[in-house]
C-alpha cells in the first residue's frame, strides 16, 4: 500500500474520505470527482473509475467515502465481492483466488438506512472467556482487534463488549483507543450506564470509589463520581478530542436486575437528569451533542409506559422479550429528534430456561420482527446478543446484511439469501444444497430450544408387540437423520481447504443437535421400556450412552480444529438442565438396565402417519384455497417461517388494523369426512403486542356464519410465570408456537369454507386444524409433518 502516490505506476485503488483525504479533495475540485452528493451523509461510500486521476496513473477505482468509516465499508464492499468473506478470520473461510477481476463501469453508491449497527457479547463464560485467555492470554486489544474487524466487515459500526466481570476500558486500556482508531463506536450494555462496565463497580479502579450499594436514593454522591469518572476517560483522547461512543443512559439494578420494586418512574428522570448534567460538565457541550441510548429493557419498559419523560434527542432502544419477540415500537417515529431502536436476542441466560450453546435462531422469524421494527421506525439502532459470536455466524451475518438496508430485504430477498450466503463462504457449486441445508437447520433448532429439550419434551408414540411406534419424537429425530445424511453428502464432496469452515458452520450444528434429539429419543424409550421390566431397554441405554459419547467428541472435534484455533469456543453446559439456569456440570441422563436376557438390537420403530384421522384435518397456511387483498396490504408466503412448511404474512407490515369489513383474509376449503361439532385451531408463529394493548386479533369463520375474534396476549414472565398469560407465553416460547381456538356446533360431512380474517398488525399464521372430534393432546402444538401442504 502507497501512501504517497507519486510513486504509483499503473492502474491503481485510491481510497480515502471527504475532508481527510488531500487526493480525494484533489480529484474533487478538478472536477474528476463527484463528492458534492456525498458530503454531510452518514458512513456513505462511492466506488468510481477515474480516468487520468494523476498525470502518472493511468486509470484508478476510487472508493470515497463521505466519512471514514463509509470508505472503511466502500473498500470492505469490495473486498467481499472479491472474494474475502467477512467470517474468513472467524470462521477460517479461506479465501477464492482469482487470475482475473472485472470491475463493471460506472459508479456505485450505497450508505446504510439504520444509524449505529452491531452486536453484543454476552454470557460469555466459559465459551468465548476460555478461548479468548487461551488463545491472547484474555479479553485484550489482540483479541478486540479481531472482533472490530468483523464488526467492520460486516458494514456494521457499534459494539457493547463482553461484561460479566469484564471491564473493556480498564482490563487493557489499549481497547478503548483501539476501537475509536478503527472506527468502532463504543457502547455499554443496557445496564452498564454512562460508559462504566458494571464490574468496575465492585473493583478498586482508582477513581476514588470502591463500591458501595447499587442505589442511587442511598449512594448517588458515589454514583455520579463513578460515572463521572468513566466519562472523563471517554473525553481523553491523546491529542485532544472524544472516543467516539453511544452513551447509555439510565439504571437498573446491580447484576442485571430490577432496580427497585413497583415502577421508579420518578427518581430515573432524576437519575437521566444528572447522568446528562454530568456528560455537558465534562465534554463542555451541550448533553445532546453526545449520542446516547436509553434502553427499554424488561421492567424499564414499564417505566416507558408509565410516562416517563426521556430528552428528544436520547435514542430509545426497545426490547424483544429476550426470546425473538419484539415487546414494543414506537407509535409516532417522526417525532422524536433521536429516533429510536431495537435490542434483539440470538443467546440468553433466564426463563424459562438459558439458551446458549448453539444456534437456534431461524432467520425468517428474525427478518419478520426486524421488517416490522423498520416499517414502524426502530431506525436508529440495531444492535443483537450474540453471546460468544460463535456458532452465531449464519444469523448474525443476517442480522447485519438486514440492518445496512432493510428495505433490500423483501421476501425474495429473504429466500435467496441462505443460497447467496453460502456461495459466499463456499463457492456456487454447492451453494444451493448448503442454502437448504441451513435453511432447513434453522427450521428444526428453532422448534424448541435444546436447553428445553429431555426426554419427557416430545410423544413417543403407543409401544406393543415388537414394533414400536417413533410418534412426535420418532418423527423429529426421522427428519435430522435426514438432514445430516444430506450434510455428510456434500462433506464428500468439499475440497480440503474447505472443510474447517464447513465443520463450523454446517457440519457441527446439524451433528451436534441432530445428536441431542436422539440422546433424549433413546432416553425417552429407554425408561418407558424399563419401567415395563422390557429388556429392549437396554438397546435404548446403549444408544444413549454412544450419543452421549458422541456429545462430547464433537465438542472436542470442533475444539481440534485448526490445530485448536478454537478451543473451549464450544464449552457450554447443553445437557441436563432442570430449571433455568444451567447445571453445574455435565453429565449422561439416568438409564435403567433390566436384568436377565441377552443383548438385544435396537427395536424396529414405526412411523404412524399424523392426521389420518378422519374427524381432523390439518392445512399448512400456505396451503390457502384463495386469498382477498385490500387496504394496500397483500397476503405473502413466507416459506420455512415457523415449524413445518411456512407463515402468510399481510405485507407490508406496519401498517393500522382491519375490520371484518374490510374483507382482507385467507380462505381454505375443507373437506370433512365426519360431522359433528366443530373446531378450527390456529397456529401461529409468536409475536407480541407492541402497541402495548391487550394483546393481538385474528378471525375465523366458516362458510357464511359469522367471523369470531380470537385474541392472544402472552405476557413476557420475569421469573416464574405466575398469570394465566404468562403461563401462554412460556409455552409459547417453548413451542414456538401460539394456539388459538374457535368452535362452530353442527358441522356437516363434505366441503366447508375456512375463512382467516386479517384483524392487527404482526399475526403470522403458520397452520390450521379443523375437527370435528375432540383434539387430542399431541395436536395442540404445530405437529411436525414432512412439508406438506394437507394431511
Amino acid at each position: 500500500m502507497l501512501n504517497d502516490l507519486r510513486l504509483a505506476k499503473g492502474q491503481v485503488v485510491i481510497i480515502g474520505a471527504i475532508g481527510t483525504s488531500p487526493v480525494i479533495d484533489r480529484l474533487a475540485a478538478e472536477g474528476k470527482l463527484a463528492t458534492s452528493d456525498l458530503r454531510g451523509r452518514w458512513e456513505a461510500y462511492r466506488q468510481v473509475v477515474v480516468e487520468r486521476p494523476l498525470p502518472n496513473i493511468p486509470r484508478a477505482l476510487v472508493i470515497v467515502g463521505s466519512d471514514r468509516r463509509g470508505a472503511v465499508f466502500g473498500a470492505y464492499d469490495l473486498s467481499a465481492k472479491i472474494g474475502v468473506n467477512p467470517w474468513n478470520w472467524w470462521a477460517d473461510i479461506p479465501v477464492r483466488k482469482r487470475d482475473d477481476l472485472f470491475l463493471t463501469a460506472g459508479s456505485h453508491t450505497d450508505q446504510p438506512k439504520v444509524r449505529y449497527r452491531g452486536f453484543f457479547i454476552n454470557d460469555e463464560d466459559p465459551a468465548f472467556s476460555g478461548w479468548a485467555k487461551k488463545t491472547f492470554g484474555g479479553l485484550n486489544s489482540a483479541m478486540y482487534e479481531h472482533v472490530f474487524e468483523l464488526v467492520l466487515r460486516m458494514k456494521g459500526n457499534y459494539l457493547w463488549p463482553a461484561m460479566w466481570g469484564k471491564a473493556f476500558a480498564v482490563d487493557d486500556p489499549r481497547n478503548q483507543a483501539l476501537a475509536d482508531q478503527m472506527g468502532v463506536v463504543m457502547g455499554t450494555s443496557h445496564h452498564e450506564p454512562m460508559m462504566r462496565a458494571q464490574a468496575e463497580w465492585h473493583r478498586d479502579t482508582g477513581s476514588g470509589v470502591t463500591g458501595g450499594k447499587w442505589d442511587y436514593a442511598q449512594n448517588g454522591a458515589n454514583l455520579r463520581a463513578f460515572w463521572r469518572g468513566a466519562i472523563e476517560r471517554m473525553a481523553s483522547k491523546p491529542g485532544g478530542g472524544t472516543y467516539e461512543s453511544l452513551v447509555t443512559i439510565g439504571m437498573r439494578g446491580d447484576g442485571d436486575e430490577p432496580m427497585a420494586e413497583g415502577t421508579a418512574t420518578r427518581l430515573l428522570e432524576t437519575i437521566v437528569a444528572d447522568q446528562r448534567r454530568i456528560i455537558a460538565d465534562v465534554t463542555g457541550k451541550p448533553a445532546e451533542r453526545t449520542p446516547q441510548v436509553w434502553a427499554l429493557y424488561k421492567e424499564v419498559q414499564d417505566y416507558y409506559d408509565d410516562g416517563m419523560t426521556v430528552p428528544d434527542d436520547v435514542i430509545l432502544l426497545f426490547c424483544d422479550d429476550n426470546w425473538g419477540q419484539i415487546r414494543r415500537l414506537p407509535e409516532k417515529p417522526d417525532r422524536r429528534a433521536g429516533g429510536y431502536g431495537v435490542y434483539y436476542h440470538f443467546d440468553y441466560v433466564g426463563a424459562p430456561r438459558n439458551y446458549k450453546w448453539i444456534n437456534t435462531n431461524q432467520i425468517e422469524k428474525t427478518w419478520q420482527q426486524m421488517d416490522l421494527a423498520y416499517r414502524r421506525g426502530a431506525r436508529s439502532l440495531w444492535i443483537v446478543n450474540v453471546g460468544d459470536i460463535k456458532p452465531m455466524e449464519f444469523p448474525l451475518q443476517f442480522f447485519m446484511d438486514m440492518a445496512w438496508d432493510p428495505e433490500a430485504m423483501t421476501p425474495a430477498a429473504l429466500a435467496a439469501y441462505p443460497e447467496r450466503w453460502a456461495a459466499a463462504a463456499f463457492g456456487p457449486d454447492h451453494a444451493q444444497a448448503i442454502g437448504r441445508m441451513v435453511t432447513r437447520y434453522g427450521q428444526l433448532a428453532a422448534r424448541r430450544k435444546p436447553e428445553l429439550i429431555d426426554a419427557a419434551s416430545f410423544d413417543l408414540g403407543p409401544a406393543s408387540g415388537k414394533t414400536l411406534d417413533g410418534g412426535e419424537f420418532g418423527a423429529m429425530v426421522a427428519e435430522w437423520d435426514a438432514l445430516e445424511r444430506e450434510m455428510l453428502a456434500v462433506k464428500a464432496s468439499l475440497p480440503p481447504e474447505q472443510r474447517d469452515a464447513y465443520f463450523q458452520l454446517v457440519e457441527h450444528p446439524i451433528a451436534a443437535l441432530g445428536n441431542l434429539y436422539r440422546l433424549y429419543y433413546a432416553v425417552a424409550w429407554n425408561r418407558r421400556l424399563a419401567a415395563a421390566g422390557d429388556v429392549r431397554a437396554n438397546a435404548f441405554a446403549d444408544l444413549a450412552e454412544a450419543a452421549y459419547r458422541r456429545d462430547g467428541q464433537l465438542t472436542h472435534d470442533y475444539h481440534a480444529l485448526a490445530g485448536g484455533k478454537w478451543d473451549r469456543m464450544m464449552s457450554q453446559i447443553h445437557i441436563g438442565y432442570t430449571n433455568w439456569q444451567q447445571p453445574d456440570t455435565q453429565k449422561m441422563p439416568e438409564v435403567v438396565r433390566v436384568p436377565g436376557g441377552a443383548p438385544v438390537q435396537v427395536p424396529t420403530i414405526g412411523r404412524s402417519e399424523a392426521g389420518a384421522d378422519p374427524g381432523i384435518v390439518a392445512i399448512e397456511a400456505p396451503g390457502f384455497s384463495r386469498t382477498v387483498n385490500g387496504k394496500g396490504l397483500t397476503w405473502t408466503v413466507i416459506p420455512h417461517l415457523g415449524r413445518t412448511l411456512g407463515s402468510v404474512v399481510a405485507l407490508p407490515q406496519g401498517r393500522p388494523a382491519t375490520g371484518f369489513g374490510d374483507g382482507v383474509r385467507l380462505e381454505y376449503d375443507v373437506d370433512l369426512r365426519q360431522a359433528g361439532d366443530g373446531q378450527v385451531l390456529l397456529y401461529l408463529v409468536p409475536t407480541l403486542d407492541t402497541h402495548g394493548g391487550k394483546g393481538l386479533r385474528i378471525g375465523v369463520s366458516v362458510d357464511d356464519g359469522p367471523p369470531q375474534t380470537l385474541t392472544f396476549n402472552p405476557v413476557p414472565a420475569a421469573g416464574g410465570a405466575r398469570s394465566t398469560e404468562e403461563r401462554a407465553w412460556v409455552e409459547a416460547v417453548k413451542d414456538n408456537a401460539v394456539t388459538v381456538s374457535a368452535r362452530f356446533p353442527a358441522l356437516s360431512a363434505g366441503r366447508h369454507r375456512v375463512r382467516v380474517w386479517r384483524l392487527d398488525d404482526n399475526v403470522v399464521l403458520q397452520k390450521l386444524v379443523i375437527a370435528t372430534r375432540p383434539v387430542p393432546p399431541s395436536y395442540l402444538g404445530p405437529v411436525p409433518t414432512a412439508a406438506s401442504v394437507r394431511k
